[in-house]
Parts: structure tokens; sequence; C-alpha cells
């Protein structure tokens, strides 16, 4: 571990020692168990409806785009389709959230698909049929879901299943969502509390959800632990395996030692979208979390907004050489590959981008991936192949305004002696041999990401 990371991590954790971070000595032993637990063994790939449908989506749009992602995208095991934000609200028409909007809620304040926008959850169906169509398609179905209960259901005063409880009993009115007006927080000392997220994620299970993104869970992160542990929970009282991803939010690293153990992956920033200081933003993010980054852990630098975005209003604003560099960062660090963009205007060129067998490999199948010290305006990471080739990965990135030429000293990967076979993993293409030192120049914002052989 590079020891700038290793002194970040140590001092994270020493300070939430100090404040009485919960659960950390649990969390500590229980890594090997959670590991066993296979949830998310490799970093998760798949589609999410956020980047080009908003909170809009409908299930005649799903289906166009888990058709397309089924041809086009599961082969190279993008294999979890998730429909993102207010599918329970009937109207919802744009990116912007509406106040007081009117939800789609069972009698138990548990929200349900709105059935004019899905069709397939009219009588209380839910998402079952969806999740049937989705799974025949050999793929996992996920779904968002916001923090606590809705505000709609503590204004009724809706029953929580199995109990005498109401919603009034266990909301917590001063949680609230800086930026959705949906949702009050749950008192997790209050009785009822578990139960409720215990019927929630038992309807998600019957439903046959096997993916959860849980939305407003960073924010802070110290104020909403205790609904991360029921969530985790509540899955495991489910009886199905379901992953948990926490969105969003740039999360402390002194709960470095907490969140692992009880979602698979989380969010390590707030929503990233196709502007060059959002990417490079993510270089340190990664950097920090490393450390704990491994099978069923994954520090999550969000969805890939490529290809046509915004409810269709634009096309990505990265150019190609940053469109590489995300793909390659996200490769390299073992970032969960989501695709964002609607798959009904894939183009050629994106689609070469999300299916790279070569570059799928470096993020699905490597180890011992780590930066290194770098020059001002440069990012270098490097990792091994997991097969026996034991194949060691480059990756070099220029993050800055102007070409800079980049001299890696192969020294600092146990290659300086030798003739070293280099192959250029983006262009699958076998470049001449070095010896000593490679030596790349690289345009602005672009990157190559290599395989070494001795």
């Amino acid at each position: 571990m590079d020891s700038n990371r290793r002194r970040i991590l140590t001092a994270s954790l020493a300070a939430a020692a100090a404040a009485g971070v919960p659960s950390l000595a649990f969390a500590a032993k229980s890594k090997s168990a959670s590991a066993a637990a296979g949830l998310a063994p490799t970093p998760p790939m798949g589609w999410n409806s956020w980047n080009s449908f908003g909170p809009t989506i409908t299930e005649a749009q799903a289906l166009e785009n888990a058709d397309i992602m089924v041809a086009k995208l599961l082969p190279f095991g993008y294999n979890v389709f998730t429909v993102d934000i207010q599918w329970y609200e009937p109207n919802a028409n744009s990116y912007e959230y509406r106040k007081d909007a009117e939800l789609t809620m069972d009698q138990y304040g548990r929200l349900q698909p709105a059935p004019n926008r899905f069709p397939s959850a009219a009588n209380g169906a839910g998402f079952k049929k969806l999740a049937d169509q989705i799974h025949a398609r050999g793929m996992k179905f996920g779904i968002h879901l916001m923090r606590g209960i809705p505000r709609q259901a503590v204004r009724l005063n809706t029953t929580i299943l199995g109990t005498s409880l109401r919603a009034q009993d266990i909301a917590d009115t001063k949680a609230i969502c800086e930026w959705n007006g949906d949702m009050y927080g749950v008192d997790m000392t209050k009785p009822g509390a578990q139960e409720y997220y215990n019927s929630v994620f038992k309807q998600y299970a019957a439903w046959g959800v096997d993916f959860v993104k849980m939305d407003d869970m960073s924010r802070p992160y110290e104020r909403n632990w205790p609904e991360v542990e029921a969530a985790h929970k509540a899955i495991a009282a489910s009886g199905r395996p379901i992953v948990l991803s926490l969105s969003p939010g740039e999360m402390d690293l002194r709960w470095a030692n907490h969140v692992p153990h009880y979602a698979q992956m989380w969010r390590i920033s707030d929503d990233f979208w196709d502007e060059w200081r959002l990417l490079n933003d993510q270089f340190q993010r990664l950097e920090n979390w490393n450390p704990v980054m491994g099978a069923n852990s994954w520090p999550d630098a969000d969805m890939l907004p490529l290809g046509r975005l915004a409810l269709g209003a634009r096309d990505t604003k990265f150019t190609p050489d940053e469109q590489q560099t995300l793909m390659s960062l996200w490769s390299i660090a073992r970032s969960p590959l989501i695709m964002g963009g609607d798959l009904r205007h894939l183009d050629a060129k994106t689609l070469a981008l999300l299916t790279n067998p070569e570059v799928l490999a470096v993020n699905q199948r490597s180890r011992d991936n780590h930066p290194h010290r770098a020059d001002a305006g440069t990012r270098i990471w490097s990792a091994r192949s997991a097969d026996k080739r034991n194949l060691q990965y480059l990756a070099l990135f220029n993050t800055s305004d102007a070409p800079t030429e980049i001299v890696f000293d192969l020294s600092r990967l146990d290659l300086g002696n030798r003739s070293v076979a280099v192959r250029d993993l983006w262009a699958r293409r076998d470049q001449p041999a070095v010896r000593g030192a490679l030596r790349i120049t690289l345009a602005p914002h672009a990157s190559t990401l290599l395989g070494l052989s001795a």
C-alpha cells in the first residue's frame, strides 16, 4: 500500500475509533465471512436508467433497453438491469423532483410501481412480472430505494406489516433528505423500525429483486448508519440474496471498516456526470478507498455517462480520450461498471468502449490493484492478472491540459533488467518490447492501458 494512502486510512480509522464509530470490531472480524457470502465476488456490471431517463422511465422503455442489453452487453458480463428512482411516482416527468408528489403505496406504507408507467404492476403485482421478464432474458433485476419511510405513509399513519404499530411510531421527521422530499428517516431505536424494513425487503424478495441501490445513505453516513445496518438485516431476513448498493455522497474514510460489511458497493462521490472536472476528482477518491476494495467490497465511482443521456437531450460531453480514460480508471481501480446511456441509441464506438474483453478482464479478473507515486498532472496504477500468466497491467493517465510525456521505470514493477513484452489492451495489439523504462506521450486527458510480461 502506498505510504500516503496508508497514513490517510490509518488516521481515518483512528478518528473513527475515537468517535465511537459502531461495529468496527465486528466488521474487522467478519470480513472473511462477508467475502464468503459471494453476493458480489467481482465488481457488478450492468445498466441503470438514471443517466438517460432520470425519474421518468416506463416499463416499455425498460424492456426496450433490456432487449438491447441482452443482445449487445450481456455476452460481455453486463447482467444487472436496474430501474432507478421515482418508479412509484405516477406523474414524474423531468429530472426535477416534485414537492409533495403523489406516490403509489400499499396499505403498509411500502412503495409500489406506478401502474400508469408499469402496467404489469396493476392489481398489486408490484415488480414481479417485470422482474420475471428480466430474469427470462438471463439478467438480474435491480431497483432504486430511498432511505426511510414515505412522508405520505406518515401522514396517513399506515400500519407496519405484522405489528400493531404505525408509521408515526417509527418516523424520524428530522432526518430529511436534502434533495428529495418523498421520505422521512426511520428511527432505528423505535419498536417496529426493523420490522418496517423487513417488510420492504421481504416484498422485494417476493418480486424477485436481485439488486437494490439504496439512496440518501451517506449525507451524512454518521447519521444514517443504523438504517444501513437495518437494510442489511432485512436482506438477511428476506431469504433472498440481494446486493446492496449505497448512494450517494463522498463518504468519510473513517467509515472504511464499517460500510464493506453491510453493503457490497457504495458510492464515493456525489452524482457523477460527463464533465472532466468530475472525472479528474475521482482519481483521488479511488486511490483513497483502494485499501478496502476487494470481493464483495467495491468502492463505486458511479455510473458511466456514455452515449445518449438526459432524456435524450444530448450525447456525452466526454471527448473520445476522456471516455477511454474513464473506462481505464474504472477498470484498473475495479469500480463497478454500470452503463448509464440510453441503449436504444448505442453507437458502435460506445459499444466497443464498453465491451473490450481485454479491458474488462482488468476490471473483473485482476489483483494487487494499486496506485503509484506520480508527477503532478499524471496518475499511475498497476495490477496483476489473476490467472497463471501473471501478466502485469499498467495504466498511465495524463490529467493535465497539455500533452505530457510519462516515463515509467519498469524496475517499479520488478521488470527493470529484462526485455518486456508490451500489449496495448485498448488496441488489442502487441507493441515493440521495451527494456528499462516506458516512454509514452499522452494527449490532454488521455490514457493508456498496457499488459506487460517478461
